[in-house]
C-alpha cells in the first residue's frame, strides 16, 4: 500500500480591485471535464513548471512573502513567476514580472488523502498593475469581476471560500492545513 500523494508546489495570483461599493476579485470557473476542481470557481494559477526558475524578474518580492510563503531559495520567486504566467495563460491578463507588487494572502496543502495534491500559494496584488483585457480560456470559463459577497455565493473550495472572507474582513495572512478531514486555519506571520 502506498502512502500519500506528495504534494506539487503551486499558485494562484488574486487581482484586487477596490471600487467604491467594495472591492471585486477575477475569477472563473474550473471546466467540468478537468481531473482537478471540476466546476468550481478559482483564482487564475496552477502548478510550478521548472522554466518558472529561470524568469527574468523586476522587483524581489518583499522579505515577508518570502517568509509566509515558505519557499526557501530561489522557490519563491519561482512561485510567483508561476502565479503571473498562469493568470496570462487563463486570463490574458499580464502582471510584467514585478514581484515587489505581490503579497502572501494565504497557503494551502490539500489533504493527504486527495488523489491530486498541491502546495499553493495565493499571491494577491492591485488588479490595476494588470495590462490586457481579461478572457475567458480553456481552463477559466465564466471569467468575470465579482464582488466579495457574490463570489462567495459560488461553488468554491475551502481555501477560496476562506480567502475572500478573509480579504473582506483585512485580516492577515493565514496557513491551510488538514487534520483528519477537517480544515485547520492558522496565521502566518
Amino acid at each position: 500500500m502506498s502512502g500519500p500523494v506528495r504534494p506539487r508546489h503551486a499558485a494562484s495570483l488574486i487581482l484586487l480591485r477596490r471600487e467604491r461599493a467594495g472591492p471585486t476579485v477575477l475569477m472563473g470557473r474550473r471546466p467540468a471535464k478537468s481531473r482537478f476542481a471540476p466546476d468550481v470557481f478559482v483564482f487564475p494559477g496552477g502548478k510550478l513548471d521548472r522554466a518558472d526558475f529561470d524568469q527574468p524578474v523586476l522587483s524581489a518580492l518583499a522579505e515577508d512573502s518570502v517568509r509566509r510563503a515558505a519557499a526557501p531559495g530561489r522557490l519563491a520567486s519561482a512561485l510567483a513567476t508561476a502565479a503571473i504566467r498562469e493568470t496570462a495563460e487563463e486570463t490574458g491578463l499580464i502582471l510584467p514580472a514585478e514581484h515587489g507588487a505581490l503579497s502572501v494572502a494565504a497557503r494551502a496543502i490539500t489533504p493527504t488523502n486527495s488523489p491530486v495534491r498541491f502546495h499553493a500559494r495565493f499571491f494577491v496584488a492591485d488588479a490595476d498593475l494588470a495590462v490586457g483585457e481579461a478572457a475567458e480560456s480553456p481552463e477559466l470559463a465564466d471569467l468575470a469581476w465579482r464582488p466579495l459577497d457574490e463570489a462567495l455565493r459560488l461553488p468554491l473550495f475551502d481555501i477560496t471560500e476562506a480567502i475572500l472572507r478573509s480579504l473582506a474582513a483585512g485580516d492577515s495572512p493565514f496557513l491551510m492545513t488538514y487534520r483528519r478531514g477537517k480544515p485547520l486555519v492558522k496565521p502566518l506571520a
